[in-house]
């Protein structure tokens, strides 16, 4: 092994990881959510480089989480002098001059690392430069973090980002859940890596193999649906060769997740609007029209919205509804103590939040963070929250932005105002809170109106249901009623 020093000492089990995995040339790190995967992989690329092997780094993570690579982890754990350049959507002169500093010959062989967000990779050029940069470094390694958002193999980026690992030396992938919707998402990730990996270069090959295809007929619509898996104990004998799977129950002394549920009491107009909608959305489905996972999902999300006190129709304006929902929230706020992260599935309830707090709290006590936010405040956010001293004692957030790669450990209570029925942007959600550096046990408080699809969403999210997959034909109407 190479003479690379730690900037900061490895636990066991990251420790483990890195012996077994810093020399291969393509690897996955499928560890849970707060075990460190990213401190493993930046280690891997320390040791690399201290090995000669490399000389330079790409970086692939969501926007909500690359400035956390660049600004926090990379600093606090790469044990070597390194230069490194975060990607930017500006064209201007100032951000192609610093660009332009990891282009040029590498005379003092200096580490070099690029940090793009992955939805730049759906474009153009964000895709150009980063193969500009493989080009320009030969000696070099491609790191994708939370590795699910390459799972769509159709989706631009991902055909971007698996051509590009054709031009890498090295290639990790990072996740805590590979597979949280469907087994089938393994073959987007496991391209990237290596065709050898899985050991097929056609998808519908790997669906063949591991999955029980049948044609779905809906109307005048058909399609073919996966109604289950096969020869899992196969695929995972694959796994193993080229991944490290880590719990946190099995190598951390994290405390314990506990949770709760406030129900809040609907309003008479509330009930009203929601009962229609219900009706609606039932005689819509009678005929015929609710034919995709899309369109039902599309109503639980305006029967949501109703219980969080709004409608928004498409090409109409924003109903407002009386609503008990902040009030419970207040309640929730006074019975705790400390910083509190609440997420929100919408963006009115953020702002209704965020207005509320302040008027309360004052401005300083709280801060949004969603997909409006500018990206250069994000981590400022975040190290405010993180900061004991600092009066941020309020985060509000939505869990699709805020939910990945960032930590919170400051909080030990965490409301759910409003729930999305994507089980891995909940479970992603949940250990901001949950993970390395907390010492508390994390209360987790879903607010819930009784008797509505909320409880539905709940019941889906607790035992492991993602909706988005599940909710098809005839079992939407259990979950429009």
């Amino acid at each position: 092994m190479s003479t690379y020093n730690f900037k900061t000492t490895p636990y066991d089990h990251q420790a483990s990881a890195l012996e077994e995995s810093w020399s291969a040339k393509y690897y996955a790190l499928f560890m849970e959510m707060g075990t460190g995967k990213s401190k493993v992989a930046i280690d891997t690329v320390g040791k690399l480089y201290c090995d000669n092997k490399i000389l330079a780094a790409l970086i692939i993570a969501p926007k909500g989480v690359y400035d956390n690579w660049y600004k926090k982890e990379l600093p606090i754990h790469l044990g070597v002098e390194y230069h490194a350049v975060r990607w930017t959507p500006s064209t201007s002169k100032k951000f192609k001059k610093e660009l332009d500093t990891i282009l040029v010959p590498n005379e003092d062989k200096q580490l070099r690392i690029f940090v793009m967000n992955v939805e730049a990779l759906s474009s153009k050029r964000g895709a150009q430069a980063a193969y500009t940069f493989l080009m320009k470094n030969p000696g070099n390694i491609m790191i994708v973090d939370e590795s699910t958002t390459i799972k769509n193999r159709q989706a631009q980026r991902t055909k971007n980002i698996v051509k590009l690992g054709e031009y890498a030396d090295y290639r990790r992938i990072l996740t805590g859940s590979p597979i949280t919707r469907s087994p089938m998402d393994l073959y987007g990730q496991c391209s990237f890596l290596s065709t050898k990996a899985l050991g097929f270069n056609s998808y519908y090959a790997f669906q063949g193999r591991y999955a029980h295809v049948q044609r779905v007929s809906m109307g005048p619509k058909a399609f073919q649906q996966i109604t289950g898996y096969q020869r899992l104990d196969e695929l995972n004998a694959k796994l193993d060769k080229f991944s490290n799977r880590v719990l946190k129950k099995d190598c951390l002394d994290l405390p314990d997740k506990i949770y709760q549920r406030r129900d809040v009491e609907i309003t008479d107009e509330q009930a009203k609007l929601y009962n229609q909608m219900k009706k609606l959305a039932l005689a819509q489905f009678d005929s015929g029209e609710l034919a995709t996972t899309q369109s039902v999902l599309t109503q639980i999300m305006r029967l949501q919205q109703i219980c969080c006190g709004f409608l928004a129709p498409d090409d109409e304006p924003l109903q407002e509804l009386p609503c008990n929902r902040i009030k419970e929230l207040m309640s929730v706020i006074e019975e705790a103590s400390g910083k509190i992260i609440i997420w929100c599935n919408f963006t009115y309830d953020i702002h209704k939040i965020e207005q509320e707090l302040s008027q309360k709290f004052g401005d300083d006590s709280v801060a949004s963070y969603y997909g409006e936010t500018p990206q250069d405040e994000r981590q400022e956010i975040v190290n405010r929250f993180q900061d004991p001293n600092s009066g941020l004692r309020f985060f509000v957030g939505q869990p699709r932005t805020g939910g990945y790669g960032i930590t919170l450990t400051e909080a030990d209570t965490v409301v759910y105002y409003s729930n999305n029925y994507d089980l891995e942007i909940r479970l992603q959600s949940e250990d901001r809170a949950h993970r390395i550096g907390q010492k508390k046990p994390v209360n987790y408080i879903d607010l819930v109106v009784p008797n509505t699809v909320e409880e539905k969403i709940i019941k889906a999210l607790r035992t492991k249901i993602n909706l988005a997959e599940q909710v098809l034909g005839e079992e939407a109407r259990d979950w429009l009623i």
